[in-house]
């Protein structure tokens, strides 16, 4: 078990679970079966992945005809009750747990599918995965690690039914969530208002998960108060309680290693406090059920389905007690029957409105949505369109509620802007090695102003110091409320090297030095492409870096238009698993706009992916010509580095026209997707063809340079990180190590 599964079980994570709402008095629940019973309610505690415990506990339940009337939960125990409560079968619950993927749950990134294309660029570029905000010229924090975004969109469509229900006792079995108001330490009893928001804000681990506000009162886990809420059920009127326990065990002296292990058993202490307290007022005829789960950590999402079986072992343990209140199978069929009615979905959707503080017009996140009035509700449908607002990044929670207004119902979107914003700072790190001495460095950031009006302009810049510096700036500013056509003014200025060469040998290495400022104008293509048109006009020195000083310095000026098609539908921009990645650029210098020639250029760049289980294949190709013989070298194109031809070094061969085909395979292997912690590291080898020519007439297969590579990448959180060999024909190879986004 690694050290953060052993630290946070048994701290603030060991609440881990979902979210949570409301606030009000417990009121009596109905009794559900026979009057003359004794009523039954069930207590269901937090552990995190412990809890699909409770799962095996329910199935068990009715596996002896044990009739529940009432549930209470908090954290893990709150998701289990809650959706128990609002109908969902055991066999349902299983089925949940297991097809979820909790590491992308847990994960606040929208898919990549969400983004809008602007989006995306800033994924590619500053892959490291922490956004700061400025606000007022201090920088802000998010006020957790993970909003919750598609935690809540689960929760939300697996209640949907329940959607009209305010009143926990009006569910087939009456409800109670439990969470802890974080500015007074209280104990908050969750009984009406938003079954789906009241599972996710009893499951908030502080400084994990953001709290949740609900009638003015911040909440989070409510572990920190009662774990194992046994006087909430006892509010509920009933006679007989079964109480469950999942909490991680104390760890013994001699696993108290580290001042981590004793931080962690201090706060396990501080919960199982409030614990004890509660289970010590069980009596005679209540049960104490607690699975014998052992180390399992209540982090372990991945192989969360383990934890469900012994529960169902811990539970049939009680049987002979719990015998005395099973019901014959007549009463318990009408028991079933009363519970399994469920609850009926709203047929239509009347309205659709979206509410959201900020400056962007309600139009431009409207555009964003599919459904309409008239449509049926749709709980897919609504949490893509849910999804889709969340996409432009600008928001840290966007919900959905089904909400009615006299007779009609409809769906209301809430956007809650990012609390950190509006203007935020991204950073990024890039480096390469070739472990014989050369190395590149860079460390970049971007910040980018949003919403700086109605239309929802931006304002982006880049910085980027080291190796190859630059700063680029650009005014962003959408045409229309759905954000497709657009006018982008910018300015960029850069220095790179760039090797010179003489009869297919390195002479020298340039220094290049350019400016230029331009206006482009374009369209987004739904999530999936750009197309951009643009006029530019700059200025550029090139002056001897490394070589003979006796070689030229020259001053060079550009001018002319460009056209650019970007297509960018991968799931991931560093180590993508599926998707297509296209990039079809046209530029065009002309003296009339101050270039030193008439010259045409076409650059593409495309990559298919495909994965079939852990086995990744991709297939690219680049084709780079010129149709000029008056071009310098700043003009020409690099070959060489990490699937560049990966037997040479970065930027070694370079040419006016250049072309290069490449296969690359890896596979996934580490931590068990699905893991809450996960740490993927791919392994992989590539086959890569190409060369650069100085004239287009010796293009051809025969003088193609045959290439390969054999790496191990890893899924860092500062962005993908490379280690491996590159072998070319000739004996010529390459080692490198690679972390970050490639060079521009």
């Amino acid at each position: 078990m690694n050290q953060m599964t052993r630290i946070l079980p048994a701290s603030v994570l060991a609440l881990l679970s979902m979210q949570g709402i409301a606030l009000g008095q417990p009121h009596p629940g109905t009794l559900a079966g026979d009057e003359s019973r004794p009523r039954i309610g069930l207590v269901l505690g937090g552990g995190g992945a412990r809890g699909a415990a409770h799962i095996g506990v329910l199935r068990e339940l009715e596996r002896q005809r044990i009739p529940v009337d009432a549930i209470a939960g908090t954290s893990m125990g709150a998701i289990v009750g809650g959706l128990y409560a609002a109908g969902v079968s055991v066999d349902e619950l299983e089925q949940v747990v297991q097809s979820i993927d909790w590491y992308d749950a847990f994960a606040d990134a929208p898919g990549r599918q969400d983004l809008r294309f602007r989006r995306k660029q800033d994924d590619e570029a500053f892959p490291i995965r922490f956004t700061l905000g400025i606000r007022d010229g201090e920088v802000q924090l998010p006020k957790g690690l993970i909003q919750g975004q598609k935690l809540g969109l689960i929760l939300r469509e697996l209640t949907i039914d329940a959607a009209a229900v305010r009143d926990f006792d009006e569910l087939p079995i009456p409800f109670r969530a439990v969470a802890s108001d974080i500015a007074t330490g209280e104990m908050v009893e969750l009984a009406e208002g938003d079954l789906a928001l009241s599972m996710r804000a009893s499951m908030s681990a502080p400084g994990i998960f953001a709290p949740v506000v609900v009638d003015g009162r911040t909440l989070v886990d409510g572990g920190l108060v009662g774990n194992v809420p046994v006087d909430t059920i006892r509010d509920m009127g009933v006679d007989i309680v079964i109480a469950v326990d999942v909490e991680f065990p104390l760890y013994e002296p001699e696993q108290l290693a580290s001042a981590l292990d004793i931080t962690a058993q201090m706060l396990t202490v501080l919960i199982r406090k409030e614990t004890r307290r509660q289970l010590a007022t069980l009596n005679e005829q209540d049960f104490l059920i607690r699975p014998d789960l052992g180390q399992f950590g209540s982090t372990n999402f991945g192989e969360i389905v383990e934890a469900i079986e012994p529960g169902a072992t811990a539970t049939a343990a009680e049987e002979a007690g719990l015998a005395r209140y099973s019901l014959d199978p007549e009463s318990y069929a009408r028991y079933q029957a009363r519970r399994d009615a469920g609850l009926l979905r709203p047929g239509t959707l009347d309205f659709v409105e979206v509410r959201a503080a900020g400056p962007l017009s309600p139009r431009v996140l409207e555009a964003r949505l599919t459904s309409k009035p008239g449509d049926p509700v749709d709980s897919k449908r609504l949490a893509r369109d849910a999804n889709a607002i969340y996409g432009m990044d600008q928001y840290e929670h966007v919900d959905y509620r089904l909400a009615s207004v006299g007779d009609r119902t409809g769906v209301v979107f809430d956007a809650r802007p990012k609390s950190w914003g509006p203007n935020f700072l991204q950073f990024g790190v890039s480096m390469e090695d070739d472990f014989e001495g050369a190395t590149e460095f860079n460390m970049s950031a971007r910040l980018t102003r949003m919403g700086l009006n109605s239309r929802g302009a931006e304002w982006r810049s880049d910085l980027q110091l080291c190796s190859e510096p630059y700063f680029t700036t650009e005014f962003y500013q959408p045409l229309s409320f759905d954000s497709r056509y657009f006018v982008a003014p910018r300015f960029a200025v850069e220095q790179r090297n760039v090797q010179a060469f003489a009869d297919e040998f390195s002479i020298a290495r340039y220094r290049v030095s350019e400016g230029d400022l331009g206006v482009d104008a374009g369209r987004e293509l739904g999530n999936w492409g750009e197309l951009r048109v643009g006029a530019f006009r700059g200025r550029g020195h090139a002056a001897v870096k490394v070589g003979d000083p006796g070689l030229p310095t020259f001053d060079f000026d550009t001018g002319g238009f460009f056209a650019r098609l970007a297509v960018d539908t991968l799931d991931d921009a560093q180590i993508p698993r599926h998707g297509l990645r296209a990039d079809l650029e046209w530029r065009g210098g002309r003296p009339s706009l101050g270039d030193d020639v008439n010259s045409d250029s076409v650059e593409t760049d495309i990559s298919l992916v495909r994965t079939f289980g852990r086995h990744t294949w991709q297939v690219g190709a680049v084709y780079n010509t010129t149709f000029s013989d008056e071009l310098q070298i700043q003009n020409f194109f690099p070959l060489g580095g990490f699937l560049r031809l990966s037997g040479l070094a970065r930027g070694e061969i370079l040419g006016p026209h250049a072309a290069l085909g490449r296969l690359v395979y890896y596979r996934r292997s580490g931590t068990p997707e699905g893991s809450l912690f996960e740490v993927p590291v791919y392994l992989g080898a590539s086959l890569e063809a190409g060369n650069v020519w100085q004239n287009r007439s010796d293009m051809g297969f025969g003088s193609l340079i045959a290439s390969g590579s054999l790496f191990a990448g890893f899924d860092t959180y500062l962005g993908p990180l490379f280690i491996g060999a590159g072998f070319a024909e000739g004996g010529r190879n390459n080692f490198y190590l690679q972390l970050g986004a490639p060079p521009r």
